[in-house]
C-alpha cells in the first residue's frame, strides 16, 4: 500500500477515534476545561486590566520618551509609564471610594428614611390622577403600604449596611477572601508584566504565529487581531468616558432638581450608560421612578432634562471626546444586544456590540474583495472610499 495513502487513512482513523472519545466524555472534557479556566483566571483577569490600562500607559510612555530623549534614563520610560498608569488608577479608585461612595450611602439613607412619606405622596398623586381621568381607583385602597414600605426599607437598609461595612467584611480572613486576594495579586503581576514587556511580548507572539502558521493565514490572523484590539479599545474607552460624563453632568443637574439624591441619580445614570442601547432607558426609568415618589413634577423635569442632556452629550460632547464610533449601524447594535443578552445575560450585552462590530467589519471587507474580483457593472462595484 502506498505510504502516503496509509498515512492519510491512519490520520482519519485517529481523528475519528478522538472525536468519538470527545463526544462520549464531553462532560469530563467540559469539567477539565472549566478547571483549566479557573486556574488561568489570574492570567485573563490580568490581561483585561492590562488591556484597559494600555492606552493611558502608551500615552505616558510617549510623554516620558519625549522628555527623557537620548539620556541615560531613556530606558526608564516604560517602567515609569506602567507606574504612572497604576498610580492614576489608584487615585481614581481612591477618589471614588472617598467621595462618591459616602455620598451614595447618604443618599440611600435619606431615601430609606423618607420612604413612607414618598409612598403616601405616590398614592395621593395616583388617586388625583385617576380622579381627574374618571378612573375607578378603589383598588388603591387595597394596597398594603405598610408591607410595601417594610419590604423596601428592609432592602434599602441591607444595601446601606452592605455598602457601609464592605471594608470590614473584606478584612475577615476567610478562604474566599484569601483566594480573591491571591487572584487579584497575581492578576496585577501579570498585567504589570504585560504592560512592561509590551515591546518584547508582541514580537514574540508574531514570530510564534509565523513559525507555526503559513504566511497568508498568519497575515489574516494578525489583521483580525489588530481589528479586534482596536475595536474593543475604542468601545471600552468610549463607554467609560461616556458613562463618566453623563453621570457627572446628570449629578450636577440634579443639584437644581433634588440635591439630596444627586449622587444616587448620577451613579444610576452613569452605571446604566455602560449598557449599550438599553442602558439609557433603564437608568432613566429607575431614576424617574425614584423622583416620582418625591414629586411627579420633579420626575417630569428630570426626564426632560435627561433627554436634552443625552442629545447634547451624544451629538456634541461624545464625538469630540471619544471620536469616531465603532462603525456598527444602529440596527445591528440593537440586534447584537438582543442576541447577546439572550445567550449570555449581562456579559453578552456588554461584549456583543464590539464582537458584532468586528464581524461586521470583516464581512464588509470580504464582500468588497469578492465584488472587486468579479466583473460587474459600474453601478454594482463597491465604493473605493471607506463608508
Amino acid at each position: 500500500m502506498d505510504r502516503k495513502l496509509f498515512r492519510s487513512i491512519l490520520l482519519i482513523i485517529t481523528y475519528t477515534v478522538l472525536l468519538v472519545l470527545a463526544l462520549v466524555k464531553i462532560d469530563a472534557l467540559l469539567g477539565l476545561a472549566g478547571s483549566l479556566l479557573g486556574l488561568l483566571k489570574p492570567l485573563y483577569v490580568g490581561f483585561a486590566v492590562a488591556f484597559i490600562l494600555n492606552r493611558p500607559c502608551q500615552a505616558f510612555y510617549h510623554a516620558y520618551d519625549r522628555a527623557l530623549g537620548r539620556t541615560r534614563a531613556a530606558g526608564l520610560s516604560r517602567p515609569l509609564a506602567v507606574f504612572s498608569s497604576y498610580l492614576s488608577l489608584i487615585v481614581v479608585l481612591a477618589i471614588l471610594f472617598s467621595f462618591v461612595v459616602p455620598k451614595l450611602v447618604e443618599s440611600i439613607q435619606i431615601f430609606a428614611g423618607s420612604l413612607s412619606g414618598y409612598l403616601l405622596n405616590l398614592q395621593t398623586s395616583l388617586t388625583e390622577l385617576f380622579n381627574y381621568l374618571h378612573i375607578d381607583a378603589d383598588f388603591l385602597s387595597n394596597l398594603n403600604l405598610s408591607k410595601l414600605t417594610a419590604y423596601l426599607q428592609t432592602f434599602l437598609e441591607g444595601l446601606v449596611q452592605g455598602l457601609s461595612t464592605t471594608v470590614a467584611n473584606v478584612m475577615n480572613f476567610t478562604g474566599a477572601i484569601i483566594s480573591m486576594f491571591v487572584t487579584g495579586l497575581l492578576s496585577v503581576i501579570f498585567s504589570i508584566y504585560m504592560l512592561g514587556g509590551r515591546e518584547t511580548l508582541l514580537p514574540q507572539c508574531r514570530r510564534l504565529l509565523f513559525a507555526y502558521v503559513p504566511a497568508k493565514p498568519a497575515g489574516i490572523i494578525l489583521d483580525v487581531v489588530h481589528l479586534t484590539a482596536d475595536t474593543f479599545t475604542r468601545f471600552v474607552s468610549g463607554q467609560l468616558i461616556e458613562a463618566c460624563i453623563l453621570g457627572g453632568l446628570c449629578a450636577a443637574g440634579m443639584l437644581f432638581i433634588q440635591a439630596d439624591y444627586a449622587p444616587l441619580v448620577g451613579v444610576i445614570i452613569g452605571v446604566s450608560a455602560l449598557i449599550p442601547v438599553a442602558g439609557a432607558y433603564i437608568g432613566a426609568i429607575l431614576a424617574a421612578f425614584l423622583l416620582l415618589m418625591v414629586s411627579p413634577v420633579k420626575a417630569l423635569i428630570f426626564l426632560i432634562f435627561l433627554a436634552i442632556l443625552q442629545q447634547i452629550e451624544g451629538n456634541v460632547i461624545y464625538p469630540r471626546v471619544v471620536g469616531t464610533s465603532i462603525g456598527l449601524p444602529g440596527i445591528w447594535v440593537l440586534t447584537a444586544v438582543t442576541v447577546g443578552g439572550g445567550l449570555f445575560d449581562l456579559p453578552g450585552v456588554l461584549l456583543s456590540v464590539p464582537v458584532c462590530s468586528v464581524l461586521y467589519a470583516l464581512l464588509k471587507q470580504d464582500v468588497r474583495r469578492r465584488l472587486r474580483d468579479r466583473e460587474l457593472p459600474a453601478d454594482l462595484q463597491p465604493p473605493t472610499d471607506p463608508e
